[in-house]
């Protein structure tokens, strides 16, 4: 049995944005038991981490993180049409993946106690972000 839902997350510009809750839906909706969630985001300047969830401080150290290791207008950048933080979007969401595969036990997502699911938006400006969750039992 496969059940596949979009699910759509507008984003205020670069950050982390939990989508926990509406992943768990899907899987909810989904009716199964066990076997498997698959989350792909669909965009090339986005991505997905399975991230601390009670500590904020950790989405924020990791945000200076990336902008440390790549950082916008960057000059050895040759890809600058979208401007300064396009390519930088690119090289984040290479580095972090673009999809995640999660097991359903229970019928929820097997996430532990401090684990959450985040879209990470790398782009400055706000966006509307397309993420397909799919389960298979």
């Amino acid at each position: 049995m496969i059940h596949q839902q979009t699910v759509r997350q507008a984003t205020r510009g670069r950050g982390t944005y939990d989508i926990t809750d509406a992943v768990q839906r899907v899987v909810q909706q989904a009716g199964i038991s066990q076997g498997l969630c698959h989350v792909f985001v669909q965009h090339t300047s986005a991505s997905l981490i399975i991230c601390e969830n009670a500590d904020p401080t950790v989405r924020s150290d990791l945000e200076r993180f990336m902008a440390r290791l790549a950082p916008d207008g960057d000059p050895i950048y040759d890809h600058t049409l979208e401007g300064p933080d396009d390519m930088p979007a690119h090289v984040r969401a290479i580095l972090t993946k673009m999809d995640l595969v999660i097991p359903v036990s229970d019928g929820r997502c097997a996430l532990g106690t401090w684990q959450g699911i985040y879209l990470y938006e790398h782009r400055h400006g706000g966006q509307q972000r397309r993420v397909v969750v799919t389960v298979q039992s």
